[in-house]
């Protein structure tokens, strides 16, 4: 007997299989992914805690870092053991040992005092130079301030009449005295002006450029010489002045204009460059002559610089400055 089955029968059969199926595998794969999800779950605490147990371990390191820490510096002030060898750290001979790592040795501390006593030097050798610079022309300038009130002082009063011996008047004035204003002097070139005073000694022009005694006088027939300290506020710059300028010397009667005829260097014993007749001792005079002599080269004295100027014009004091001293 053949048993027939209707396409219905076969197609619901199918449709209750596949749909038996489906439910079986979502069974089966929710049971796995459950147990994959717990399994997967359960490791992790696993690990977090294995993990939580080897971090004090390495914690333990840092318990021994500040004991590596300390031993060295072994509580300064204080003796302290090493725990290895039981050996005492006395803490003098550790600041010993401080120091000394410090200082660099003893090369390193000899150079240092060697520095700082050049660099002490270096500065004295600054000052000296400021004060040569400034310090004395401050002084210099303080004391031709004086020389010159004192200079317009004499010329305001009278002049003094010399008398001879039987009581009447002489012709010849009356000498200066030592370290008196004598007259001013120009030297337009450089735009400097001293009162000049009586004496060459040391005292006389210690602050201003001193008149040889014996010599003539301004404008007098002969040599009127000067000497003067080569420093920044004398004659320092006195090499500039050369052939042809113009040197100008104040009296109270007059004013006295000079042409430099040379600029020469001699030697400190040449004492025939203030003769009445200039570098020609014994010789009679006929010329009005100016010479102004200082130390060469600058900051020594086994040379003489010395100018020659000679007279080319006279003024009243009364009709003002000359033209050769400019404005």
């Amino acid at each position: 007997m053949t048993t027939s089955v209707s396409p219905r029968g076969r197609h619901d059969a199918r449709d209750d299989d596949a749909t038996s199926v489906i439910p079986a595998i979502d069974g089966d794969q929710t049971s796995v992914i459950a147990a994959i999800d717990v399994d997967q779950t359960s490791v992790i605490p696993a690990i977090d805690v294995n993990q939580t147990s080897v971090i004090p371990q390495f914690a333990d390191a840092t318990s021994v870092l500040p004991a590596i820490l300390d031993e060295p510096s072994a509580a300064p002030g204080t003796d302290s053991t090493d725990g290895a060898d039981g050996k005492l750290y006395d803490s003098r001979a550790w600041r010993t040992r401080d120091r000394r790592r410090r200082s660099g040795g003893p090369v390193r501390t000899t150079a240092r005092v060697l520095g700082e006593i050049l660099i002490t030097l270096g500065l004295v050798v600054l000052l000296f130079a400021v004060y040569e610079v400034y310090g004395k022309t401050a002084i210099i300038n303080s004391h031709q301030n004086q020389l010159d009130q004192q200079l317009q002082s004499s010329w305001s009063g009278p002049t003094p009449t010399p008398t001879n011996s039987s009581g009447g008047k002489s012709a010849a004035p009356l000498a200066p005295l030592p370290g008196d204003a004598v007259a001013r002097l120009y030297i337009p070139k450089l735009k400097k002006h001293w009162v000049v005073v009586e004496g060459v000694s040391l005292k006389d022009i210690r602050f201003a450029p001193g008149h040889y005694p014996g010599t003539a006088l301004p404008g007098a027939i002969g040599n009127f010489a000067v000497a003067g300290h080569r420093v920044p506020a004398i004659f320092w710059d006195l090499n500039e002045v050369q052939k042809s300028d113009t040197i100008v010397v104040e009296t109270k009667d007059n004013w006295y204009v000079y042409t430099v005829t040379v600029n020469e260097i001699v030697t400190p014993h040449s004492v025939e460059v203030i003769a009445p007749t200039p570098d020609e001792p014994g010789v009679k005079p006929s010329a009005a002559m100016l010479t102004l002599t200082t130390c060469n080269p600058k900051w020594d004295n086994y040379q003489r610089m010395v100018v020659h100027a000679k007279l080319v014009s006279t003024t009243p004091h009364s009709a003002g400055a000359p033209v050769a001293l400019g404005s």
